[in-house]
């Protein structure tokens, strides 16, 4: 197979157009394919019109599937973990007491059965 080397002249065009490539900031990309996600018109017609690659639409869809699955599993930031101890702390304290009171009751209760009998 043969090789087609471009001409000095299609190297300056293509990197005229590379230099001069919009830049989209990450909301125009999202408005974009979140208006290909809502099916009013083919994905390729948007990318076209917008000049916008079909890669973003797959990178969108594979960060929500990765963010989705970690969501669950996602690490508590500091203020979380501080509310989580405090609040384990005080279930811990009302078990606590709540148990010695089931246990004075249950003492007094047969403490007075023996008394009586």
């Amino acid at each position: 197979m043969r090789k087609i080397t471009e001409s000095p002249g299609e190297k300056i065009v293509k990197d005229i157009k590379r230099a001069t490539r919009k830049q989209y900031s990450a909301e125009e990309k999202i408005r974009i394919v979140l208006a290909g996600l809502r099916g009013e018109e083919s994905i390729a017609e948007l990318c076209r019109r917008e000049g916008v690659y079909y890669k973003w639409f797959k990178d969108f869809m594979e960060a929500g599937k990765k963010r989705l699955a970690g969501d669950t599993a996602r690490a508590a930031n500091t203020d979380e973990v501080k509310d989580l101890r405090r609040e384990a702390r005080d279930l811990k304290e009302v078990v606590a007491e709540q148990t010695l009171e089931l246990r004075l009751l249950k003492k007094g209760m047969l403490g007075d059965g023996d008394n009586h009998e």
